[in-house]
């Protein structure tokens, strides 16, 4: 018997499996980076769509805050309707850290204007807009934190003309006040 034929044989098909186990991991790999980036994704935008719908409900409240009844209630039933505490559950298990900080920022900036609301603040008064500015700022900051980990792509206020995120400088309510003082 020839053992060097033997060895090589081996040797070959050694060499061979290892090379299919690794090109498999490798596959499996990259297919799990992409399931975890595509649910990043899907977390991301369940999470700034619940505080949209919040915002939304919080804003509508605020328009007219004499036409509830009882508007602490109304303010937290927006937050409740919007899924909001479910959708930052899932952020915080699947997000980045530098992702849900930035989205825990821009829930603790919603539950401001939520209190203020609860407390009666209309949306054309000064209680409203000294929350309402920085919610916004903090919610460009969560969209500019999701670019940057997702696509490598960061976003700035002069991309849009404004020299700021939180929109006070565009703000009507907000240049009359600051024009009365």
């Amino acid at each position: 018997m020839d053992w060097g034929t033997l060895v090589a044989t081996l040797s070959g098909g050694g060499i061979a499996i290892s090379g299919t186990v690794l090109a498999d991991h490798l596959r499996r790999r990259h297919e799990d980076g992409r399931g975890t980036d595509a649910r990043r994704r899907a977390v991301y935008i369940d999470f700034i769509s619940a505080t949209g719908v919040c915002h939304a409900g919080l804003r509508r409240i605020a328009q007219n805050p004499g036409a509830e009844p009882d508007v602490d209630a109304a303010s937290r039933a927006a937050l409740d309707d919007a899924g909001i505490y479910e959708a930052r559950e899932r952020l915080f298990i699947d997000a980045s850290t530098a992702v849900a900080g930035a989205g825990q920022a821009m829930f603790e900036h919603l539950r401001a204007v939520q209190r203020a609301v609860a407390a009666g603040a209309a949306s054309t008064s000064v209680a409203f807009h000294e929350v309402y500015h920085p919610y916004l700022g903090a919610v460009w900051t969560y969209r500019v934190a999701v670019r940057r980990e997702l696509e490598g792509l960061s976003l700035s206020p002069e991309a849009f003309g404004w020299s700021e995120w939180d929109g006070k400088d565009r703000c009507p309510i907000c240049r009359t006040a600051l024009g009365a003082s």
